[in-house]
């Protein structure tokens, strides 16, 4: 399966962050081929801060290998990970991080490899702007309705 593939699967989580009132963000993560787990954004449904889209999927897979070693592993998302994600990212040791769109204000993502070459051992290999349109339209309608 592409990259865009998964990264469709990914934006039908964001849809359903939507309907429940939430930033529309999705997540899938997949282990050779195979959906491991998939979640969405859920902050403002179950208000908890840390229920971003890739935390819930990161706890899923984790549970479903037995193990918090995902090295071979690519994460799907519809928008740039936020430090909190990042770090979560690093330290699961996700292999490979797919997003869909940039977020200018709390992305993280884009700086990795400068936080990482100094820091630690683990950089993931990054890669962007997969169904990016798609995304970004399904954001703007968001909070342009919110602002109404």
């Amino acid at each position: 399966m592409s990259d865009e593939y998964y990264m469709k699967q990914a934006l039908k989580e964001a849809e359903k962050a939507e309907k429940k009132g939430d930033v529309p963000v999705g997540a899938i993560i997949v282990y050779k081929n195979k959906i491991l787990a998939k979640s969405h954004n859920q902050k403002q449904y179950k208000k908890n801060a840390i229920y971003h889209a890739e935390i819930l999927a990161i706890k899923k897979a984790c549970k479903k290998i037995k193990n918090w070693h995902l090295d071979e592993c690519t994460l799907y998302v519809t928008l740039e990970p936020c430090l909190m994600c990042a770090g979560a990212i690093i330290q699961s040791r996700i292999k490979r991080i797919v997003y869909a769109t940039s977020s200018p204000k709390f992305g993280y993502v884009s700086s990795i490899d400068k936080i990482q070459n100094k820091k630690n051992n683990h950089i993931p290999e990054i890669k962007k702007d997969i169904c990016e349109e798609q995304a970004s339209i399904l954001l703007k309608k968001f909070f342009k309705d919110k602002r109404k």
